[in-house]
């Protein structure tokens, strides 16, 4: 029996382009469209309600851009992983796709089989974000100062939240600080157990403190 296929949804407000992605995804055995949105407000509905393994996103939609898409998909649903898909190749926006959570970033000028790698790299917990990319973030990672801070690998929003986990407050007052549901500080909060490689709060505290945060 085979696995059972990658569960996609696109969300781009060109129809033509994203009834091209589909139809390439439809001629694939392991990828399939679960759904399709017109803008930003539309995918992250889908990423909530259908849970799909991979959501890929423009970046220049009406409603809600892909960069605040992808951060509240990633709060919303941390198991979906989110591939930028866009004609712009700046890094600007390379950089603040990675900070919202995007595990890629490719753009729209890359081969088909190139785009069909990249959803089923990230759908397996990979980061792509295309060979000329990739040799621009090793560059302007590497320049950067030594100290950056702890936890880098956290998203900003998951940075506030652990600060406050450090602090000891509970999920229903980070709800309240951050003016977000508790459904999202729950998904934060697994978000942010998984990247430090703790197995519960009282972990997450030590390593926090350790780094010193949660400091009066």
């Amino acid at each position: 029996m085979t696995d059972e296929p990658i569960r996609i949804v696109l969300a781009d407000d060109h129809p033509v382009y994203r009834d091209g992605l589909a139809g390439l995804l439809s001629a694939t055995t392991d990828l399939t469209v679960v759904g399709q949105a017109a803008n930003g407000l539309q995918a992250v509905a889908l990423a909530e309600s259908l849970t799909p393994d991979v959501v890929v996103l423009d970046l220049n939609m009406p409603e809600l851009n892909g960069v605040d898409a992808a951060r509240r998909i990633v709060g919303t649903a941390p198991h979906t992983a989110v591939l930028i898909l866009t004609m712009y190749d700046d890094d600007a926006l390379v950089f603040q796709a990675i900070q919202a959570g995007a595990r890629g970033y490719v753009l729209k000028s890359a081969e088909p089989v190139t785009v069909l790698a990249a959803i089923r790299s990230v759908a397996h917990g990979e980061a792509i974000f295309g060979a000329a990319l990739a040799e621009r973030l090793s560059a302007w990672f590497s320049a950067m100062p030594a100290d950056r801070g702890p936890f880098v690998q956290l998203t900003p929003r998951e940075h506030e939240a652990l600060e406050l986990i450090a602090r000891g407050w509970g999920n229903p007052g980070i709800a309240q600080r951050m003016s977000v549901s508790p459904k999202t500080v729950r998904n934060l909060v697994s978000n942010i157990f998984s990247k430090l490689q703790v197995a519960d709060r009282a972990e997450a505290i030590a390593k926090a403190r350790e780094a010193g945060l949660g400091g009066n």
